[in-house]
């Protein structure tokens, strides 16, 4: 689930959608401990005995979704009722925007669900408030699962060592791993002339972009602008590639206010201010950069891999790049976005709830319907290394999904804050800078001390 931010000039995942087997984790996850099913002899944490889901409880699996997403998890749910025929699985599925409420709702009436979403700055505030179980003791017992052959930077996103999210034990499978890529219009670059982006990291750079997007970026006879170079831009990309960052989180310090944010903000601020490539806030209400891109108005674009089945049907040729990177530092960067299933602390099937995470994360055959729909990038390193790099659909250049998770994809913003009141405010005054109002370095010397108070009531 993505959401767009800043006016359209820069994009955060919050919580996106991805989701074999080859060697790796089995399509069948069981504990060592409990291999056999033997009535209701099923043991908790504290070592007694707790009530078998068969006896008239089911294991409750909460989620959101649209239809495809519900059909898929559905389908999960009944293979996994198959397998485990003593079990049964109620699954609750709440609109996106009602989602958090009715988790918070449940959790203060102690009717918290087995198995549930979270990702991002929720991960953070449940597991820090001791909300979620503990999976690490239930993956050390089970041969089941191979932690090898799941994306580390997808498992880390759900680790927590007391403090801090990205290290400690796993409270959390993936449910995704989602890479923040680079789209361009290859129809639009020939028709021009120009050189597709590279789809190595560090070869393509800022001013190439530029260069480029001036070059596409095409009037109508009435003189206003009917092809764009570039819409969507990435603030995250361009700060993270420049040297800077938003936040340091091992000592709550705010840190927008250097050289290397101001630079990296005012570059994709006057993309649309001074260069005239990319969308005006105005023209983003008009018709936003998604809508442009698939219309085919716009050169180069940002895209996930859920993006895919919208993208497989468009009238022309596309595929992804490698963010551009700073020429300052021939770095690049974008964000890596996450959602995950994790359970309740409190669940009275600790072992079944555990092995439900692990099969909707793990399960080899939902995987690999998952991204033959184009809805996401495989949690098993050998299937996303073979079959998924092999399938015929484009993107042609899919290797640099894989490239942004393993090499140069970055955790999303809020994924160290239980608060995020301090991040939301500062995409809001942002709208200073996209407008021209005040330039990026003005800008940021002022949001400083009032992100650190807000960041210091919320997190500290």
């Amino acid at each position: 689930m993505s959401l767009a931010l800043a006016l359209g000039m820069s994009l955060v995942l919050s919580g996106c959608s991805s989701n074999g087997n080859g060697g790796g984790a089995s399509s069948e996850p069981t504990n060592k401990a409990n291999n056999a099913q033997t009535g209701n002899t099923d043991k908790g944490n504290d070592g007694q005995k707790q009530e078998n889901p068969a006896d008239g409880s089911d294991i409750e699996f909460m989620g959101w979704g649209g239809d495809s997403e519900k059909a898929v998890f559905q389908k999960l749910i009944d293979s996994y009722m198959k397998k485990y025929p003593d079990r049964k699985v109620k699954y609750t599925v709440v609109p996106p925007g009602e989602y958090y409420q009715k988790l918070e709702t449940l959790i203060a009436a102690k009717k918290t669900p087995d198995v549930f979403y979270a990702g991002g700055a929720k991960f953070n505030k449940l597991v820090s408030s001791d909300v979620l179980l503990n999976l690490e003791p239930l993956l050390a017992a089970t041969n089941a699962v191979d932690p090898g052959n799941v994306w580390k930077e997808a498992l880390d996103r759900y680790r927590f060592d007391g403090k801090l999210v990205g290290g400690g034990d796993l409270y959390g499978f993936p449910k995704d791993v989602g890479p923040w890529a680079f789209a361009y219009n290859k129809t639009l670059f020939d028709q021009a002339g120009l050189p597709h982006p590279s789809a190595t990291a560090g070869e393509y750079t800022w001013d190439d972009m530029l260069e480029a997007a001036k070059k596409l970026t095409v009037a109508n006879e009435r003189g206003k602008i009917d092809t764009f170079g570039v819409a969507g831009f990435s603030l995250e990309s361009a700060v993270w590639a420049n040297g800077g960052d938003w936040v340091d989180y091992t000592t709550g310090t705010i840190t927008i206010d250097t050289p290397e944010f101001a630079e990296a903000m005012q570059f994709v601020a006057d993309l649309s201010l001074v260069h005239k490539v990319s969308p005006s806030p105005d023209d983003e209400k008009a018709q936003n950069g998604y809508a442009r891109f698939v219309a085919g108005k716009i050169g180069m674009f940002p895209m996930g891999p859920w993006d895919q089945p919208g993208f497989w049907d468009l009238p022309f040729e596309w595929d992804i790049a490698a963010w551009p990177a700073s020429p300052k530092t021939g770095k690049t960067a974008t964000w890596l976005g996450s959602l995950g299933f994790v359970v309740s602390k409190d669940t009275k099937f600790p072992e079944a709830s555990f092995e439900l995470a692990a099969y909707l994360s793990l399960d080899a055959d939902s995987q690999r319907e998952n991204y033959t729909l184009g809805q996401a990038v495989p949690n098993l390193i050998d299937m996303a290394k073979g079959e998924f790099l092999a399938m015929d659909k484009a993107p042609q250049t899919r290797q640099v999904f894989l490239d942004i998770i393993e090499d140069y994809g970055v955790p999303t913003i809020e994924t160290g804050s239980k608060d995020v009141k301090w991040l939301d405010t500062f995409w809001q005054d942002a709208s200073q800078v996209w407008t021209g109002k005040v330039t990026a370095a003005q800008f940021l010397k002022e949001e400083q001390p009032k992100l650190q108070k807000l960041f210091d009531e919320g997190n500290k």
